[in-house]
């Protein structure tokens, strides 16, 4: 899948994606800075998008880590299946409610989030906040990158930790989430 036919799936499925843009990479080398790869078993992504994202976690997760990665869009999957073919990523086409179904009894060490929480309904947002710190190990972290402030305080109830940062470095500028359970 080339750079415009991405951009027409961004685009088409604005309500599932919830951005007008790919994450910058300044944005995604300034989200992965505040996690801790070193030790980190099992990794979650929750949106895996085009791929931006995915390839730094995969740039830094240690060799004997194994990356799951989220994604609803069917033609995204295909292109991240395409992009990332080692055996330690696992491309899972389905929603991040459901994760708890492809854990195999692991638990969580970081969860790496695009998700357009205030475009998901209350239920689903709920049940991924709530999985989320369920699986996260006690000195995890949840990580999520958003566009309004006001997303931080549906954490607050899932959450016991949570930071902020902030970049101009992307369009339109983000906020970044550091929540730990």
């Amino acid at each position: 899948m080339n750079k415009s036919s991405l951009f027409k799936e961004l685009f088409t499925n604005i309500k599932t994606t919830g951005a007008i843009t790919f994450s910058s990479k300044s944005l995604v080398n300034k989200m992965l800075s505040f996690a801790n790869f070193r030790g980190a078993k099992t990794i979650v992504e929750l949106g895996g998008g085009d791929g931006s994202i995915t390839k730094g976690i995969i740039d830094r997760m240690d060799d004997d880590a194994t990356l799951l990665v989220f994604e609803i869009s069917e033609n995204f999957c295909k292109n991240l299946k395409k992009q990332f073919r080692g055996e330690n990523v696992k491309i899972i086409c389905d929603s991040a409610e459901n994760m708890d179904k492809y854990l195999e009894g692991r638990t969580i060490d970081l969860i790496l989030s695009s998700l357009p929480f205030s475009l998901i309904p209350k239920e689903t947002r709920s049940m991924i906040y709530k999985k989320s710190s369920q699986f996260l190990k006690p000195h995890g972290f949840f990580i999520q990158i958003c566009y309004s402030y006001l997303l931080r305080f549906q954490f607050a109830s899932y959450f016991r930790s949570i930071r902020t940062a902030f970049t101009l470095k992307n369009f339109p500028p983000a906020f970044i989430i550091i929540c730990n359970v």
